[in-house]
């Protein structure tokens, strides 16, 4: 099965929010797991013809990896 752009671009921050996770104290590594898992799952229903949507999202996805990937992020509430 071949993957459109914006699905590689969904997996490919999918992945990016695992690499920064590995980055975080050992205590907290889990929380931040759940808390991606649990940001993808609840727009997996999404209509994948709905491209503004997953754009936004997507845009969306990408500010909130940047603020929790910064050093001063140690832990995060789910």
């Amino acid at each position: 099965m071949r993957l459109s752009g914006l699905q590689k671009e969904i997996l490919s921050l999918y992945r990016q929010c695992l690499r920064e996770c590995r980055k975080k104290p050992d205590a907290s590594r889990s929380h931040f797991k759940t808390f991606a898992r649990n940001e993808f799952d609840k727009n997996m229903s999404l209509d994948k013809r709905d491209f503004a949507a997953i754009e936004f999202l997507l845009r969306k996805g990408r500010r909130q990896l940047d603020m929790y990937a910064s050093p001063g992020v140690k832990d995060i509430k789910t």
